[in-house]
């Protein structure tokens, strides 16, 4: 059952692990593996909207950088089963976003929410902007009419989502959210101060030049990989997808509570 209230620092890490929202997670190490080899081959697909170059076409380096942020097993032979997500890792990870987040409630800054993985993540978004817009933010109202390839670029509850069959859709593609950033500078309107965000929207946005922070899984480096390079402001470590969205409440309570929004 979800934790009442805003958890401790310590009771939030049992709390991931319980959840398997951090430490053994359902994402296997080979699935983890191919993934840091694609995007070491250049497949644009898990560059998740962002610019990579050959800078990365070591497969060992993507791995180093996902052993050090994310805390995935750094034993390049260890191949197979499972994979680990260090829950305080992800702690830490949130009290960096928290910073972001009260600079952004300090300054009453314009904030776009958008989410690849509505089936996990759309609530914690939408709690989030709730909270940014009762401090004085104003949360970025998209244009209307947006698609891409895959569907309609809409917003619920705030939050940027990808529609396709009426249904919310599961996306990687920075597409969506360069559809939204050109709109907003066809129309001569500001691009946010800030997005808050995961997969290609938060790539993306940050590869444009917006202060982008989000979150991502063990088996989608390049967010991680934009960190470290300056690009992505912070990336939050975990496991983006598991049995309950309740169980993202307990985190998303510390997170804002950590940023002064409760």
């Amino acid at each position: 059952m979800p934790i009442p209230g805003t958890p401790s620092r310590a009771e939030l890490v049992d709390h991931l692990v319980r959840t398997r929202i951090a430490g053994e997670v359902a994402t296997p190490r080979e699935n983890n593996l191919s993934h840091y080899r694609q995007l070491a081959n250049g497949n644009r697909h898990y560059w998740l909207g962002l610019e990579l170059g050959d800078r990365w076409s070591d497969e060992q380096d993507v791995l180093a950088v996902m052993a050090e942020r994310v805390g995935v097993n750094d034993d390049p032979e260890y191949r197979y089963g499972q994979d680990t997500i260090d829950p305080e890792l992800t702690v830490g990870g949130l009290e960096r976003m928290a910073a972001r987040l009260r600079k952004a409630a300090d300054g009453q800054q314009a904030v776009l929410f958008a989410t690849g993985h509505p089936g996990g993540l759309l609530d914690v978004h939408r709690a989030t902007a709730a909270a940014l817009r009762s401090a004085g933010c104003e949360i970025v109202v998209i244009p209307e009419g947006l698609q891409t390839d895959e569907g309609y670029v809409m917003q619920f509850a705030d939050v940027a989502v990808l529609e396709h069959g009426a249904t919310l859709w599961h996306t990687h593609s920075g597409d969506p959210m360069k559809a939204i950033l050109t709109a907003l500078e066809r129309e001569g309107r500001p691009l946010p101060d800030l997005v808050v965000a995961d997969h290609g929207w938060a790539g993306y946005a940050a590869q444009h030049g917006v202060d982008s922070v989000g979150y991502a899984d063990c088996n989608d480096p390049a967010l991680f990989v934009g960190e470290s390079e300056g690009t992505v402001q912070v990336t939050v470590p975990l496991d983006d997808h598991v049995v309950s969205p309740r169980h993202y409440d307990p985190m998303t309570a510390y997170l804002l509570n950590e940023a002064g929004l409760r």
